[in-house]
Formats: structure tokens, C-alpha cells, sequence
């Protein structure tokens, strides 16, 4: 493995993704799995979930 290579690992096992890129990655995945079985599923459905039950574990204190 080459020191530039070795570098960048490092670097990406200290690397803390932030929130926002954490929740999009969430959904990403959703996605992926969910269209996978289904073709129907949309991104946007995907996302009207997500932001569905974001307000509701909003509105219950967990969020």
C-alpha cells in the first residue's frame, strides 16, 4: 500500500461526519434498500418519511 494511500485512511478513520451529512446518508441508504424491493419507492418518499418522523419524535421530546 502506498504512503499517500495509508494517508487517506487515516484521515477517513478520523473523519466525523456532521449531522447533516449523517441523516443524509441515513436516508441514502433507506433508499437504496426500499427501492431495491420495490421499485415504486421514490427519494421523495423516502424523504417525507424521514422529515414525518423527525417532527414526530420532535413533538415527543426525543428528537
Amino acid at each position: 500500500m502506498t504512503d499517500a494511500l495509508t494517508q487517506l485512511l487515516e484521515a477517513a478513520r478520523r473523519a466525523q461526519p456532521s449531522p447533516q451529512h449523517r441523516e443524509a446518508q441515513r436516508r441514502s441508504f433507506a433508499y437504496g434498500n426500499t427501492h431495491f424491493e420495490n421499485g415504486l419507492i421514490t427519494r421523495e418518499m423516502v424523504d417525507r418519511q424521514a422529515d414525518k418522523l423527525a417532527k414526530e419524535q420532535g413533538e415527543h421530546g426525543r428528537g
